[in-house]
């Protein structure tokens, strides 16, 4: 799945593998170019997390969501 960031950034949300260890990768990936022509490469900014986490991050995430809206 890709959220766009803005013009040129998009956040991808994948399942990958390394090492034999199931992750989910959360990574910003960028047009080589400007345009909508431009190839997506993968940046270094990011995270990735054993699946195993993925409750527990989807849980902080509806927390932080929540106090957003009372704030």
């Amino acid at each position: 799945m890709d959220i766009r960031k803005n013009t040129r950034e998009w956040i991808r949300v994948e399942r990958t593998q390394f090492n034999g260890y199931e992750l989910v990768d959360l990574r910003v990936w960028y047009t080589d170019k400007p345009g909508e022509d431009g190839k997506l490469c993968p940046s270094r900014k990011g995270v990735a997390f054993n699946v195993e986490l993925l409750p527990e991050i989807i849980d902080a995430l509806k927390q932080l969501d929540l106090a957003l809206e009372t704030n």
